[in-house]
């Protein structure tokens, strides 16, 4: 193997292997050592070895980064302007974004990516921003889906990175979702309290278990109930991969749109074909409120109904009354 030739340093000792690789200036990132470890392309002592091989000072390890995706994939897509994005709020601490459907987070982790992310464009519209959470993330503290929209909090320095991550790890953060989903709710308001883990018949998806997943807690309040369809209130109190979108689906509510998670529960689970079309699954981020990481004070941000779910939920008032 034509590789390049790294010492582990006393300083370096009892970092994993993936982390010792993303530090590398050819490979900067998680996800490429991930990336050049899956490929076969990195050895200790001649051998193949794990991303989570505890490194001891004197070791050498080998890599060949050659075939690796260009560092330029985490600065955007190329010759394509970046999209600029909607401000809510924005200081020398922290910036807060509309984000619309349709744009990701960050690029994803493991897979190649093509084009920009809210990362992207952040750092395209305010300057360099703090890449704690990983080269290809720079700013974000916390992620919502692709095709969620709504309040994003990004910060702009590594002090308040780090003052947001110590809130949303305290669960000291208040968050709140709106969401349009199959079936009428039979409650006013209660909380989902399942565990939720990886899906071992799908790995890209998430699931409720009864052992062995992570705690989870979702309250959740119907604002609008229609014939066939409910308007809830989501307030996660945890925070793990597609939360709401799991725990709803897990009482019989998959949300409109959503081609990941379909509830088994009988209920209707097509939208109406005379009803405007619905491209993404019907979650909206409303409302985010924080204490600012540089004066302390406590802040909310919100962000209005997108449009498409505006006129969802208008049609359903005049064509999906509740029976």
């Amino acid at each position: 193997m034509t590789s390049l030739i790294r010492n582990v340093t006393v300083a370096d000792q009892g970092l994993r292997l993936d982390q010792f690789l993303a530090r590398q200036p050819e490979v900067k990132s998680r996800s490429r050592a991930k990336d050049l470890l899956d490929a076969g392309k990195v050895e200790v002592k001649g051998q193949r070895v794990r991303a989570g091989l505890e490194l001891q000072a004197g070791l050498v390890v080998h890599f060949d980064p050659s075939g690796l995706p260009s560092l330029d994939r985490f600065a955007g897509g190329g010759d394509i302007p970046p999209p600029v994005l909607s401000v809510l709020h924005v200081d020398d601490w922290i910036v807060v974004i509309d984000k619309p459907a349709g744009l990701v987070s960050h690029p994803p982790e493991g897979r190649s990516f093509a084009g920009h992310s809210v990362a992207s464009a952040a750092q395209a519209q305010f300057g360099v921003m703090p890449s704690l959470g990983g080269e290809d993330r720079p700013g974000v503290v916390h992620r919502l889906d692709r095709e969620t929209s709504g309040v994003m909090l990004l910060a702009r320095t590594e002090a308040s990175f780090h003052a947001l991550r110590e809130q949303w790890q305290a669960r000291a953060v208040e968050k709140e979702y709106r969401c349009i989903s199959f079936g009428a709710s039979r409650f006013d308001t209660d909380w989902i309290e399942r565990q939720i883990a990886t899906d071992p018949r799908h790995p890209e998806r998430m699931t409720v278990v009864e052992t062995g997943g992570r705690e989870s807690s979702t309250y959740y309040e119907t604002v609008e109930r229609f014939a066939d369809f409910t308007h809830f209130r989501c307030l996660p109190k945890t925070g793990r991969t597609h939360q709401i979108r799991v725990h709803m689906t897990s009482i019989g509510h998959s949300l409109v749109g959503d081609r990941t998670y379909r509830s088994r529960r009988a209920q209707q689970e097509k939208w109406p074909e005379t009803a405007p079309l619905m491209e993404r699954h019907a979650l909206h981020a409303i409302r985010l409120r924080i204490e600012h990481p540089g004066t302390g004070v406590a802040m909310e941000f919100a962000a209005p109904m997108p449009a498409d779910m505006q006129t969802a939920l208008a049609w359903l008032r005049q064509n999906n009354k509740p029976k």
